[in-house]
């Protein structure tokens, strides 16, 4: 099957990331990547369809007419439920195949409705595996994101809730793989770090950490790893002081009258460039803690 004449099919790759309510997972996502490179190295034409929630501005369901296309291809999830059905329905006039899908029910409309169905999972066939493992993907950089609360001890200068609301919405713009951590530890809760320990074997694997948090600054350059760090508090409180302590540059602060927007982007964008360089890498790795006030301690207590 060749595109490119007349009468060519043209195909239109849809699954539950295509849907205003579904949902867009990676597997999802990668399947569906998965056969529009199949489609496309086989000379096929072919379109994906994206919710406007999940891909704004791009092709979407309600975009992609019924009359421009000779197949609609459903990838991975479930064929089952009401917009699977809905699917049938508006490209009726459609071959309509879906691949690399789980059948719950064989009987079910949704499954019924397609001209063809090849199955990673159904009652009574072997399983196959998911298309999801096809297509490779490129890496981008590890980042642990480590967020200060309110801290009421630094009153009318607190800006946590504006520059976590600020920082997060930039840090979403980043091309990165995010990693949500906390400094926290309680053994009863299994999102949290047990031990000092976990938190620190996490770190070490990060490319970059993201903080507000004094500890996270430090557990960070402890370990080797390079922090874009900033300070919530107006003027600048512990974070930048530690910073200062380190010798390390990437703080970002907030002056004390700023009004929104409290953080600049272009120095965000400036610290991350620099943060994820070999200098920094370097730096970080060769950032000894002093222990100063170790040896004061001692001094005080007489103990050496």
């Amino acid at each position: 099957m060749t595109g490119g004449g007349p009468g060519a099919p043209r195909v239109l790759v849809t699954g539950w990331p295509s849907f205003l309510h579904g949902e867009a997972t990676a597997g999802d996502v990668l399947a569906m990547e998965a056969v529009r490179r199949a489609l496309t190295c086989a000379g096929v034409e072919c379109d994906l369809a994206w919710s406007p929630v999940f891909r704004p501005g791009g092709l979407d369901l309600d975009g992609a007419d019924p009359r421009d296309y000779s197949d609609v291809v459903f990838v991975c999830g479930p064929a089952h439920g009401e917009q699977v059905r809905g699917l049938h329905r508006r490209y009726a006039r459609c071959r309509r195949v879906a691949v690399g899908v789980s059948v719950i029910d064989p009987g079910d409309p949704a499954v019924t409705g397609f001209d063809a169905v090849l199955a990673r999972d159904a009652p009574a066939a072997g399983p196959r595996q998911d298309l999801s493992a096809l297509p490779p993907t490129g890496s981008v950089p590890v980042v642990g994101v480590l967020l200060a609360p309110g801290q009421r001890e630094y009153g009318e200068r607190r800006r946590h809730g504006a520059v976590e609301d600020e920082l997060t919405r930039w840090l979403a713009s980043r091309s990165c793989a995010r990693l949500p951590l906390d400094t926290r530890l309680d053994p009863r809760d299994w999102r949290l770090c047990t031990t000092a320990a976990e938190l620190e074997s996490v770190l070490r694997r990060l490319d970059l950490v993201v903080t507000t948090r004094l500890h996270g600054l430090v557990l960070a350059l402890k370990n080797g790893v390079p922090a874009l760090a900033v300070d919530p508090v107006g003027g600048g409180a512990k974070v930048a002081a530690q910073a200062r302590a380190w010798g390390w540059p990437a703080i970002v602060t907030v002056p004390l009258d700023a009004g929104p927007p409290l953080l600049d982007r272009a120095e965000l964008d400036r610290w991350w460039d620099w943060a994820l360089s070999a200098d920094a890498a370097g730096r970080a790795s060769a950032e000894p803690p002093s222990g100063a006030l170790i040896g004061e301690l001692l001094d005080v207590l007489g103990a050496r």
